[in-house]
């Protein structure tokens, strides 16, 4: 058994009093007391046990909010060092049991496919790593922490792991099909979860044309999963909406082939929903949530859509695609349009890996939100800030309208080099129904709010940020949406 705890900057335990011996131990290794600083030593205690020390710093967290982030951290140092040494490892909650929880787990999350017998090694090493609260840490409860524990952390990371994995599958491994398969394996024996898989011909008698035209260049067949969580019976439904391109090439409108490989992830919004829906299934809230995803690849070939193409969308507004390569409003519009006149829920939140303009805009620290209301931009901020999986919100003003519809159909599905993240949420405003401006009332008012979130800013790590933080797919913002959730299960 290994063990981590967090010291002051005099080596005195923080939370564990068991551990006394540390202090000694801490002050004979000259440690500098900087904050993240370690020590690991072994033989501690009555239990001779493998204990890594972390330094706190000196300067106290100002924030509920800080702490939590300080306890992330340093639990993510404790499970990545502690891993090598001991299959079972307690972590010490420092001020946060559920932070503590999240940042441990998402510090071994660990995906390859290689088989030599090092890689195999270190996969396996941290797949046996067994992770638990330190059982004699000793805390005062966070504010911010009511309802929540090392068990939710555990879930909320298991989550963000679970769109990790899904984001960094090659596309020939995770096809529209198999998305659909691994979502049946998932929520295979809940009760209360509904789950349907549709294909080309259902999208068809549903007048998907947009979805439908980007299918339309590959050979792979495309697919419409619906997942029906009835936590709650009596409530107005969420809908989750979530952009399922598992490969784009841009199709006709071919994208440079440098790091193409990348598109493999261009599923990441349905991946984010799927795994958040699959973590508050598994917290039993009392919510009902609608998740839909379109499932296609975007492919040239023969039968693929042409630039200039015009297209009739399920709303009944006509489309000119002008680039092939901005697919994801394309399919993302009719999956919106049909789940806001199917069920009529109270929100819709979106999330896709829509346009490289909130890249450049944001880098990979913010997801951009485009909130049709005022409130549900402030719950999804808070939820954000909570959880450290921030988002920005962006505008959307009728303004930016005047570069998508002036060609000859109601819309075009890009707008120029300007604005282009914004012109994409519009383009997909102009598909939910129950906004005010998508009502024919003399009158109109919003009968729904909406929230789209582009999440290709935050889509994968180019450096790692922490011991949490790593390079690769980010499976970003999973871990905010849920926690967006389980605060409106308790409006």
């Amino acid at each position: 058994m290994a063990t981590s705890i967090a010291v002051k900057p005099d080596g005195t335990p923080l939370s564990q009093s068991s551990l006394a011996d540390v202090k000694e131990l801490w002050s004979t290794s000259k440690a500098k007391s900087k904050h993240g600083e370690s020590r690991l030593f072994y033989g501690v205690g009555d239990r001779k046990q493998t204990v890594l020390a972390l330094g706190v710093g000196e300067k106290e967290p100002k924030t509920e909010y800080e702490k939590r982030e300080v306890s992330r951290k340093l639990a993510a140092t404790a499970a990545k060092q502690l891993r090598d040494h001991e299959e079972s490892i307690k972590i010490d909650p420092v001020y946060s049991a559920h932070a503590a929880a999240t940042g441990a787990h998402l510090a071994l999350f660990a995906w390859n496919l290689k088989t030599s017998d090092k890689a195999k090694t270190a996969l396996a090493t941290a797949k046996a790593a067994k992770l638990e609260l330190a059982s004699d840490a000793s805390i005062q409860p966070l504010s911010i922490d009511v309802g929540l524990d090392w068990q939710t952390g555990k879930i909320y990371s298991e989550a963000q792991n679970l769109c990790r994995e899904l984001q960094e599958l090659p596309a020939n491994l995770c096809t529209p099909t198999v998305f659909c398969e691994r979502a049946q394996e998932l929520f295979k024996g809940h009760a209360n979860v509904t789950l349907n898989v549709h294909d080309a011909e259902w999208a068809k008698k549903e007048r998907m044309n947009m979805f439908l035209s980007v299918a339309a260049g590959s050979d792979e067949p495309c697919r419409f999963l619906e997942i029906i969580y009835e936590g709650a019976v009596d409530k107005q439904p969420i809908a989750f909406v979530g952009k399922g391109i598992t490969f784009d090439s841009g199709g006709i409108s071919l994208k440079p082939g440098a790091d193409m490989k990348a598109m493999r992830s261009d599923m990441g919004g349905a991946a984010n929903l799927l795994s958040a829906l699959h973590a508050i299934v598994q917290l039993k809230l009392p919510v009902k949530i609608v998740f839909v995803t379109p499932l296609t690849e975007n492919m040239p070939s023969g039968k693929a859509t042409k630039p200039g193409d015009i297209i009739t969308a399920r709303s009944g507004k006509t489309v000119e695609v002008d680039n092939t390569d901005a697919e994801g409003r394309l399919v993302l519009g009719d999956a919106l349009d049909y789940v806001a006149t199917t069920y009529h829920p109270s929100t819709i939140i979106d999330a896709a890996t829509l346009t490289g303009a909130a890249m450049i805009a944001l880098g990979q620290v913010y997801a951009a939100v485009y909130a049709s209301s005022d409130d549900l931009w402030h719950e999804l901020e808070a939820a954000g800030r909570a959880e450290h999986d921030r988002f920005w919100r962006m505008p959307l003003d009728d303004e930016y309208l005047n570069w998508i519809n002036h060609t000859g159909a109601d819309l075009c599905n890009t707008g120029g080099r300007y604005g282009g993240s914004i012109t994409a949420a519009m383009f997909l405003r102009e598909h939910v129904a129950g906004l005010a401006c998508n009502s024919k009332d003399k009158e109109p008012t919003d009968t729904v709010r909406w929230a789209h979130i582009d999440t290709a800013p935050v889509m994968q790590y180019t450096k790692a940020l922490n011991d949490y933080e790593r390079v690769g797919m980010s499976g970003r913002p999973v871990r905010a949406i849920i926690e967006w959730a389980r605060q409106q299960s308790q409006r």
